[in-house]
C-alpha cells in the first residue's frame, strides 16, 4: 500500500513531561506511524514512525493507573493512559503492527544487501508475484470447478430418481388386476453413485490446499478482549487459530454468511444461526491487504466494503498491482527494446549517431531468466 492509512483510533490521555499533566485526546495508529491529537485544540503532540520504536511496555503510572510506554531510539519515552476499550487491546494491536514492520524491514534489508536491484530483477520479482497470485486464483477456480461438477452429478442422480418415481407412480395409477395395464416387470436397480471418491478427494484437496496464512489480532463478540493468532485461507474455507496453534473455529465455504471489510487492515467474518447466537470474529492484521483480494475471489457475493475500506479499491490498481497485471506485456516490450535495439545510421535525416555503448538496461542473465519465466 503506497498510502499511510489509519488502522485504528483510541481515546486516551498523554502525559506532558514539561507541564507535568495528562492531556486527553486520541491515539491514532497507521500502517507506518503513531500519533496523538488533543481533543480541545486538535494539536498533534506526538507523531513518530513505527520504525523508530525500540520498546513497547505495559506499566503503571504512580503505581495505580495502567499505562503503555513507548521508547524511541532517541530515548524519548511516551506515556499513554486511560486507554479505551482497554490497555491490552491497544497494546496487542500496536505491538502486532510494530513487529510485522520490523520483520518486513529486516527481510528487505537482507534482500538489498545481497545484490543491487536491477530493472531485470525488479521485473522478475513482479512476474513471480503475479505468478503467485495466478496460482492462488487457479486453486480457487479449480475448487469451484469441482463443486460445479459435484452439483452436476447430483442433478443427474436427482433426474434418475425422478424417472424411477415417475414409473412407480404410473404403476400405482394402473392397478395390477386391470387387464390393459402396463406392468413394469423389471425395475432398474438403484445404483450407488460413483462420485463419492471424487468428492472425498475434493474435500481432502480443500483441507490441504492452503492459499495464504497470516498473523492476526483476533477478537470475538466484544472488542475489549483480543488475543494474537493467525488466519488461514483454504480453497474450501477459513480457519482461525490462537497463538498456540489451537483451532478456535473453522468456517466452511458455504457457512460464511458475510465478510465485512472495515479498513484495509481489519475484517469481520460472521456465520448466522436461527435460534442461537451468531458466530462472529473480528481480525486485524498488517498483512490483511494481501488476503482481501483472495477473499474477493472466494466470497464475491458475500464480501462488503464499508466506507473506510473503499480506499483499498482505489489504491488496488496503483503501484505493484498495475505492474503485476500487465507485467507480461511490459516485460516482453522491455526485452525487445533492450535486446533488439540497434544504432541507426548517422546519415539518416542528417542526424548524428546518438546511441553510445553504455551499461545495458538489462543484463543477459536477467533477460535469460525473464525468457524462462515467460516460457
Amino acid at each position: 500500500m503506497s498510502r499511510d492509512i489509519c488502522v485504528h483510533t483510541w481515546p486516551c490521555s498523554y502525559y506532558l513531561e514539561l507541564e507535568k499533566q495528562w492531556v486527553p485526546g486520541k491515539l491514532s495508529l497507521t500502517s507506518l506511524s503513531l500519533k496523538f491529537m488533543t481533543d480541545k485544540t486538535r494539536e498533534i503532540l506526538v507523531n513518530f514512525p513505527l520504525s523508530s520504536i525500540v520498546e513497547i511496555k505495559k506499566e503503571a503510572s504512580y503505581f495505580i493507573f495502567s499505562s503503555i510506554t513507548i521508547l524511541e531510539k532517541d530515548h524519548n519515552k511516551h506515556w499513554f493512559s486511560s486507554l479505551q476499550p482497554s490497555r491490552n487491546v491497544v497494546f496487542s494491536i500496536i505491538e502486532h503492527f510494530w513487529r510485522e514492520m520490523l520483520l518486513s524491514q529486516s527481510g528487505a534489508a537482507v534482500e538489498e544487501s545481497s545484490s543491487p536491484m536491477t530493472k531485470g530483477k525488479e521485473l522478475t520479482g513482479l512476474m513471480a508475484c503475479t505468478q503467485k497470485r495466478l496460482e492462488d486464483t487457479a486453486r480457487v477456480l479449480h475448487h469451484q470447478g469441482e463443486q460445479l461438477d459435484s452439483i452436476s452429478r447430483g442433478l443427474d442422480k436427482m433426474e434418475s430418481d425422478l424417472d424411477v418415481a415417475d414409473r412407480l407412480l404410473t404403476e400405482l395409477e394402473s392397478p395390477s388386476w386391470w387387464p390393459f395395464s402396463f406392468k413394469l416387470w423389471k425395475m432398474p436397480s438403484e445404483t450407488k453413485p460413483k462420485w463419492d471418491a471424487s468428492m472425498a478427494s475434493s474435500k481432502a484437496f480443500g483441507k490441504e490446499g492452503i492459499v495464504i496464512k497470516i498473523p492476526a489480532v483476533i477478537s470475538q463478540k466484544t472488542e475489549s478482549h483480543v488475543k494474537p493468532g493467525r488466519l488461514t485461507v483454504f480453497v474450501s474455507g477459513l480457519e482461525i487459530h490462537n497463538s498456540d496453534s489451537l483451532l478456535m473455529h473453522r468456517f466452511e465455504r458455504e457457512e460464511v454468511d458475510d465478510i465485512k471489510v472495515h479498513t484495509p487492515y481489519e475484517i469481520s467474518i460472521r456465520q448466522r444461526f436461527i435460534g442461537k447466537p451468531d458466530i462472529a470474529y473480528r481480525l486485524i492484521s498488517a498483512k490483511m491487504p494481501e488476503v482481501i483480494p483472495i477473499l474477493e475471489v472466494q466470497f464475491s457475493k458475500k464480501i462488503e466494503f464499508l466506507e473506510d475500506a473503499l480506499m483499498l479499491r482505489s489504491t488496488r490498481t496503483s503501484p505493484l498491482a498495475e505492474k503485476g497485471y500487465s507485467v507480461w506485456h511490459a516485460a516482453s516490450g522491455l526485452l525487445d527494446q533492450a535486446m533488439h535495439c540497434e544504432p541507426s545510421s548517422g546519415n539518416q535525416e542528417g542526424r548524428p549517431l546518438q546511441l553510445q555503448m553504455s551499461e545495458p538496461l538489462i543484463s543477459e542473465g536477467d533477460s535469460q531468466e525473464l525468457r524462462q519465466e515467460s516460457e
